[in-house]
């Protein structure tokens, strides 16, 4: 269940909701108890009947919920402001994102707003013109490109597509020298947690790429089991052979990279998300030998001329690498240093290392031998790198980055100078240089200290009732990283202030601290993300009265155990696509289990036990205030069932005494909010950021 971005994630409520007659209380919630125990403790649960989508009364309850949540909005005062400043500062200049160099080509994304989705383009690299391969924007804009792959060569381009957020995902293939599409179109190709992986053959004849079973009549599709499958171009899906897979895990997950123009291909194989990976290699179509097993602790790798740079944690909690050829023989390259490694990528005769330690982002050189060449001219501080492209033997990479202020920048690095020459950057619609930034620090309940980032307009100091809205995710080793604010601006001009934690269950400072918000330390996260609300709050930045706190996906999992154990910090909470039936997460729906590899398994007695301490469901307490909440999901969603919010919505609605609103949207055409086209992204961020708005007093 990998993560969703803070911002820009959804659907206009006033699209979801308008043909519905608005109410002002929440529609009644019948109860239907059923006893179970979790951890050996006994646990009821009265609305499991909201979990079948086509039960009797569900889809009226949801269009109830949606209703109320439209006229608890709609009377928001700052709602029509907010919509269209947001909107406003939405619409940039061209963006560009995910490039990659094949052949002399750069293949990248396009977009400019309010175009629903990015065009995929390719151009000469660096100077050649601009050429659309494909666009989906004709319709709806709910069709995602998820994924593409570009042949060794350039000639000729893959991509994945998915329908309105589902995530399950087509392969289709194109001839980049015309334009035209081949017509090979390969099905069931990964999606939701299981992700797309596709190599390309050295002749670029076939590719080899992850797959689940077609359904049949008697065999509905199961996103479970997913292999590896070779596919020869213009011949039949049905065609294909497997080549690995085939038993290997049933919550199996593939990255495919290859190397030397397709002679080699690495796997690698992880069962399930949030864990090791383990690492095969192949020469030419040959089979897939396993090289490192999970006790190495990889979790990245990249092809550095023709060895296999493999970034593993065993006993290097900040990450180092060892390097294979590909014949299997592995080597030493780069003991752990400063910094943990996020990545690496080739340039001239070496590498480069783009490592973080907190919110700090930087990149090094090294040559062919591993000696430190020098630390790229980037900011310093404030910025997070992105991708990085490059081929073999190439002196000349292109960095992005971007930051709290700085939209997305292309630069071209030169490795044998050391200059650094922006290409390439968005123009925002607004001015950002008011914008001041600032970090202060939580300590958390084991000691631990939790970086927080603050950030406000130039002039707004603590006052000690600042409304502050508070970001984290804590978990899947997904770094909370600065990230152009954009939108949010709106927020700082009326005098809000924005908050980041990194707080553990990322990989802000490697493995361990990952690890150490995994499985029974889950309650880490928790404690972390509570002493950084307590830090906002000691350095007068705000007060429980002007908090809110904002989280995603498992962010949104943060977001319920933060107000069922702490519902007196908080004053209004927004929880995207979140889990909060932890346990019936894993048991009761396909993603869940992929998921135990980061959370542990119910079936584990002692995991058990921490789930029921910390499962915002479980804890949810008759006759508590709590603050006022809206919840938000997607009914396509496939990594997070869109009913672990409608009964966590349920049980705060009918347990709290406080008279704040407990707030419910299912957007009925989206997902998890990945591919979720523009006007999405801005209605979710201005329902989000009205209901702060209201609730917490922005301009008052």
């Amino acid at each position: 269940m990998r993560a969703i971005a803070p911002r820009l994630l959804a659907l206009s409520l006033f699209a979801a909701c308008s043909a519905h007659a608005a109410t002002t209380t929440p529609p009644p919630t019948p109860k239907h108890e059923v006893k179970d125990t979790l951890g050996g403790a006994p646990i009821v649960d009265a609305y499991r009947w909201l979990e079948n989508p086509d039960g009797d009364g569900v889809a009226k309850w949801i269009e109830a919920q949606n209703a109320y949540t439209e006229a608890t909005i709609g009377k928001a005062p700052l709602g029509k402001e907010l919509t269209a400043r947001i909107r406003e500062l939405a619409i940039t200049s061209t963006t560009r994102s995910s490039p990659e160099l094949a052949g002399g080509t750069l293949f990248y994304f396009e977009n400019t707003p309010p175009q629903p989705q990015p065009v995929l383009v390719a151009k000469a690299w660096p100077d050649g013109p601009v050429r659309t391969l494909v666009d989906l924007n004709k319709g709806d804009g709910n069709t995602a490109i998820t994924e593409y792959w570009p042949s060794p060569s350039g000639r000729y381009l893959a991509y994945g597509t998915a329908e309105g957020g589902s995530e399950l995902t087509t392969i289709h293939i194109l001839d980049t020298q015309t334009g035209k599409a081949l017509g090979d179109a390969l099905a069931w190709a990964g999606g939701g947690t299981t992700p797309q992986a596709l190599a390309w053959d050295a002749d670029e004849k076939g590719v080899t790429y992850a797959r689940f079973d077609a359904p049949t009549k008697d065999k509905p599709l199961k996103e479970f089991d997913a292999y590896l499958a070779h596919h020869v171009i213009g011949q039949a899906q049905d065609k294909d052979t497997v080549v690995f897979g085939k038993g290997y895990s049933p919550i199996a997950e593939y990255i495919l990279l290859e190397g030397n123009g397709g002679k080699a291909t690495a796997l690698l194989a992880n069962e399930g998300d949030g864990g090791s990976a383990e690492v095969f290699l192949r020469e030419g179509n040959g089979a897939f030998k396993k090289v490192l097993g999970h006790e190495a602790d990889v979790r990245s790798a990249h092809w550095v001329g023709d060895h296999l740079y493999v970034v593993t944690f065993a006993g290097a909690p900040r990450g180092k690498i060892v390097a294979f050829d590909a014949a299997g023989k592995q080597s030493d390259v780069l003991p752990q240093g400063e910094g943990a490694i996020q990545r690496v990528t080739p340039i001239g005769s070496g590498f480069l290392v783009v490592r973080s330690a907190g919110p700090d982002w930087w990149a090094d050189q090294y040559d062919a031998k591993a000696a430190f060449v020098r630390r790229l001219p980037l900011p310093a501080t404030g910025i997070t790198i992105g991708g990085v492209a490059a081929e073999k033997g190439q002196d000349k990479a292109l960095i992005t980055y971007g930051g709290w202020t700085q939209p997305t920048r292309w630069a071209e690095y030169d490795g044998a100078s050391g200059s650094l020459k922006t290409v390439f950057e968005v123009k925002p619609a607004a001015d950002y240089s008011k914008v001041h930034v600032s970090r202060i620090e939580g300590t958390s309940k084991d000691g631990t200290k939790i970086p927080v980032t603050v950030i406000s307009m130039d002039g707004i100091t603590p006052n000690g009732k600042r409304p502050t809205i508070l970001y984290s995710y804590g978990g899947f080793d997904i770094p909370v990283t600065p990230s152009f604010i954009g939108p949010s601006l709106a927020w700082l001009e009326r005098g809000g202030v924005l908050a980041y934690a990194n707080i553990r269950g990322g990989n802000e400072y490697g493995e361990q601290w990952h690890e150490q918000g995994q499985g029974t330390r889950k309650q880490n996260v928790f404690d972390d993300f509570f002493s950084a609300s307590q830090a906002l709050i000691d350095n007068k930045w705000t007060d429980t009265k002007h908090l809110g706190i904002l989280g995603g996906s498992n962010g949104g999992l943060l977001m319920g155990a933060s107000l069922t154990q702490h519902p007196e910090q908080f004053r209004a909470v927004v929880a995207m696509v979140g889990i909060y039936d932890i346990a019936r997460h894993e048991t009761a729906f396909a993603n869940g289990p992929y998921n135990k590899s980061e959370y542990g398994s119910v079936k584990d007695p002692a995991v058990a036990k921490a789930m029921r301490a910390y499962g915002p469901l479980y804890n949810v307490k008759k006759g508590t205030a709590y603050p006022s909440v809206l919840l938000t999901t997607g009914a396509n969603d496939p990594r997070v069932a869109p009913w672990q919010s409608r009964k966590f919505a349920a049980a705060l609605q009918d347990a709290s005494t406080s008279g704040n609103p407990v707030l419910l949207l299912t957007r009925m055409n989206a997902g998890h909010g990945i591919g979720a086209p523009f006007s999405q992204r801005v209605g979710n961020a201005a329902l989000s950021m009205t209901f702060f708005a209201n609730e917490l007093g922005l301009g008052e």
